[in-house]
């Protein structure tokens, strides 16, 4: 009562403006429980990988319809093929486009995400990690998704080859995904 009373008018401003900040926080933390679970259901279906030398960029990549960043993983089925998987932007994502680098980002800013936790399949949905400290457990979990599996309207087919087999673990992980894939049209 003695703080209410004894302290001068603009320390209640002072306290206002902490809570509008509290409350914009608490409002982010709840549009992330979506997406939340959707990374529990993909590390229920897939376990995790650790991958060295991912190539990435954050430009426009030639397999991609969005301007994003990008890893490039290879194809479960067919390691030889790299598909690109979109690091489509969230209110998440600033920590790792400082990372993704440009050419003048600094190489200790590179290196930590590098080497790179993935579980998923890069044809339908995953979650990267950056690993943690001295390499032990991933950190920083980001949910990576084909625009098709995610099932945005106007959104073209995923068009990698998968048996019926990666579609059930894709549908059982979140992903909406057809009854079968076509084939890809590869160039002769």
């Amino acid at each position: 009562m003695f703080l209410v009373v004894a302290t001068p008018r603009w320390i209640g401003w002072a306290f206002l403006l902490l809570l509008v900040y509290a409350t914009f926080r608490a409002v982010l933390q709840l549009a992330h429980i979506g997406p939340s679970i959707q990374m529990q259901r993909v590390l229920w279906q897939y376990p995790w990988q650790f991958l060295t030398d991912v190539p990435r960029g954050r430009n426009k990549h030639p397999g991609l319809q969005d301007d994003a960043m990008w890893f490039e993983l290879p194809n479960p089925e067919d390691p030889e093929e790299r598909i690109p998987l979109p690091f489509l932007s969230t209110m998440r994502t600033f920590w790792w486009m400082r990372r993704f680098g440009t050419t003048r980002t600094k190489p200790e800013l590179k290196a930590q995400i590098e080497p790179l936790w993935f579980a998923g399949d890069p044809r339908f949905v995953a979650v990267v990690a950056a690993p943690g400290r001295g390499g032990k457990g991933p950190k920083r979990l980001h949910l990576l998704y084909q625009r098709a599996a995610a099932g945005r309207r106007g959104a073209d087919p995923v068009h990698w080859n998968a048996c019926p087999a990666a579609l059930e673990r894709a549908r059982r992980a979140g992903a909406h995904v057809p009854e079968s894939v076509p084939p890809f049209p590869r160039p002769n």
